[in-house]
């Protein structure tokens, strides 16, 4: 009995240190994600000085917001020079709700893991030299209110599954060369006409017999 209750102890030992340790954990996994985004990253103003991969978690670093469990909440880099390319590890901050990168000269793509991203209110990456399409992997972001995509370069046509993302209020792809119509429906019906502009290849709503939605006008 006197050893049973000696390993019992261990266990509920190693257990609460083990409970203990997780939040550092994930925020060493958070850490790792945006240290692996800043070295694709180049910074000729030093606005990522602060992010010390060394560190316990990303906390401290400047242009980061985290919640009471040191989990990466925010990410605010909009107007900071940067040039580089998005990394698909940005799609483990599991608890990003603002992902703020616009007026960059980011080029490259947007990683279909940004669909991860469950808790994101905000994807404002707008006036960058983003290329490819808009991942349909968006669809999943239930709690998103803001996409802002104008000013890249995106090709292919707008995902139709984002109209079933209830909560957005903002959408805005102008100025890009998306192709296809404009979805109708659920957000879509209370977005205006211009966030959709500058698209030459884009026509009009698919709903008012404008044009038939085509998925292959890549």
């Amino acid at each position: 009995m006197a050893a049973q209750a000696c390993l019992w102890s261990l266990f509920v030992s190693l257990l609460t240190l083990a409970l203990a340790l997780a939040p550092l954990a994930s925020a060493n996994s958070e850490g790792d994600a945006l240290y692996t985004f800043r070295r694709s990253l180049s910074d000729p103003d030093n606005v990522l000085q602060s992010w010390d991969p060394t560190l316990v978690n990303p906390c401290t670093w400047f242009h980061i917001s985290c919640n009471q469990d040191n989990r990466v909440t925010r990410v605010d880099l909009g107007n900071s020079n940067l040039s580089g390319h998005l990394v698909p590890e940005l799609g483990k901050l599991e608890n990003l709700q603002y992902l703020e990168l616009y007026n960059n000269n980011i080029e490259g793509t947007i990683p279909p893991e940004l669909g991860n991203l469950k808790n994101l209110i905000s994807l404002d990456l707008y006036n960058n030299n983003i290329s490819g399409i808009i991942p349909p992997s968006l669809g999943l972001l239930k709690s998103l209110v803001f996409l802002r995509l104008n000013n890249n370069k995106l090709t292919g046509p707008i995902p139709r599954v984002l109209v079933g993302v209830r909560s957005l209020k903002v959408v805005d792809v102008s100025s890009n060369n998306l192709c296809g119509t404009i979805p109708m429906g659920g957000p879509f019906e209370h977005i205006p006409l211009n966030n959709f502009e500058n698209n030459p290849r884009l026509e009009g709503p698919e709903l008012l017999g404008l044009a038939n939605y085509d998925t292959n006008c890549y």
